[in-house]
Parts: C-alpha cells; structure tokens; sequence
C-alpha cells in the first residue's frame, strides 16, 4: 500500500461542514464522544482604526480537518508502555487491543488527540487510515464524503510532488514535535503557525 500515508487538507475549500467526521463516525460505529476525525473553528479579528480615523476590520475564520496524521516520529508510540501502538511496514500506526491496557498515555501524549478513549471497549482507539478499504482499492471515508474535495490522501512524496510543499498553520502544533504526514494549504487569511491572532471556537467538539 504505502511507505508514508499522508492527508493533505486544501482550507481554501474546506466549508467546515464535517461531513469527514460523520463519515468517519458512521463508517466505524463510534460511540458517543469518541472522534477520530475532527473539524477545528479557528477564528480571530477585530475592528481596526485606520489613521483616517475610519475603521475597518481584519476578521477571519477556516476550518481544519484533523485525523491521526501517521507521523514519522509518532509519541503515541513512544509513550505507549505496552507496545499496543505500533506503526506497521505500512507507515499506518495502529492499535493492537490484544496489549492495549486502556491506560491513555498515547492519548496524553499526542498534540493532535489522534488516540480516543472508548468506554465501552476500555481500551484505546484511533484512525486506522480506513485500512480495510485501502485493501480493497477504495478512499478513506473521510476522503470519500468530503463535497468540496478539500481533503486528499496518498504516499507523502507523491502529495508533496502533486500540491508541492506546504505550511503548517495555527491552531496546529509544531511540526517538529512528530514530523506528521500531514499538508496543508493554506487560505487567504490563514494564521501562521504559533500565532495568537485567534481562537478555537468550537472546543467543545474536539
């Protein structure tokens, strides 16, 4: 399949409907509170004065569709005392509920909350990159159902060479911390990353 799964995200067409999540969602029977994929709000602006004494304003919002991005330094596994997340010849990271022990270390760990606690299982859970469908030469289903074909997948070089090299952008961490798979175009009014010009609207959701 691959040697370095990786999303590519376009917010210039990212309309924030979630339809990714949902799919998600519906595709793996999660339960209540347990999101593999998850859809960022990050807005921020004011009124400016301008030295006409005028004002104007410099307000903005995106979404960001965030999932597992399979990292090449991954902390979920390095964190994990029982090596129930490992990552695969593949380059997807996974979880074998055989060894998992429920303890949410991976989960503490990683700084996109990949990792989800499921109650009902008492063990943890993540995005598996839709490994069944990849085995069955079909898109993720988050890929899938997005309308405005905002969200792509393939081999890391291959987006790289596709959509060329792109920033990360706030509210995303460090790339540096994990070295994701994960590209992103950025909008007109995308923040850089580790900029404090806005805010996660929608906390509640991820």
């Amino acid at each position: 399949m691959f040697k370095r799964p990786a999303f590519y995200i376009d917010t210039t067409r990212c309309t924030g409907c979630k339809t990714c999540m949902i799919a998600c969602i519906d595709k793996h029977d999660l339960p209540e509170g347990v999101l593999w994929r998850r859809v960022t709000e990050y807005v921020g602006g004011d009124w400016v004065t301008r030295t006409d004494g005028t004002y104007t304003q410099n307000i903005f919002a995106y979404y960001l569709s965030i999932g597992c991005n399979h990292c090449e330094n991954p902390i979920c596994v390095r964190s994990c005392p029982t090596t129930a997340m490992h990552k695969d010849e593949n380059g997807i990271v996974s979880v074998d509920h055989d060894k998992c022990v429920g303890c949410r270390y991976c989960e503490w760990g990683c700084p996109y909350s990949a990792p989800q606690f499921n109650p009902e299982l008492g063990k943890m859970t993540k995005c598996d990159f839709c490994r069944d469908y990849l085995e069955q030469g079909l898109d993720p289903a988050c890929v899938a159902a997005c309308p405005n074909r905002a969200l792509h997948y393939g081999e890391h070089d291959e987006l790289v060479a596709r959509f060329g090299e792109v920033s990360v952008i706030a509210p995303l961490p460090d790339p540096s911390i994990t070295q994701p798979n994960l590209l992103v175009k950025p909008g007109r009014t995308a923040q850089p990353a580790g900029s404090k010009n806005g805010k996660i609207s929608n906390p509640e959701e991820l």
